[in-house]
């Protein structure tokens, strides 16, 4: 998997949270290419402007601890389900941030992340 070169506690965070997104949202995406995606978008976070990262780091520490209290699939699909200010835009931008590396480095996906015949 492309990895920054020093994972930080907040950059942990968002590889959990960025995989079991994609796992979710695209289960036909292959292991590597999922891999993949989640690099792209954890370097994304990484090179955002510091108040916006540490905004994105926090909320992404957060979700990533009270996932582990309750369930990291129970608090992913809380999130993406209720439109909680701030805390509904970050799977939002991890969404986004996945699925247009996949796509514009695979066109051929289908819809739940497998490959085109």
């Amino acid at each position: 998997m492309s990895q920054p070169n020093e994972p930080g506690i907040a950059s942990s965070a968002v590889t959990r949270f960025a995989h079991d997104l994609l796992a979710a949202e695209l289960p036909a995406l292959p292991p590597d290419r999922r891999a993949d995606a989640v690099g792209f978008v954890v370097r994304r976070v990484e090179s955002l402007p510091s108040i916006m990262r540490f905004g994105v780091s926090t909320i992404g520490l957060s979700v990533d601890a009270v996932g582990a209290l309750v369930g990291r699939g129970r608090m992913r699909g809380m999130i993406t389900r209720l439109p909680l200010p701030l805390l509904a835009e970050y799977p939002r931008l991890v969404r986004s941030l996945g699925f247009a590396y996949v796509w514009e480095t695979w066109p051929d996906t289908l819809v739940d992340g497998g490959a085109a015949s």
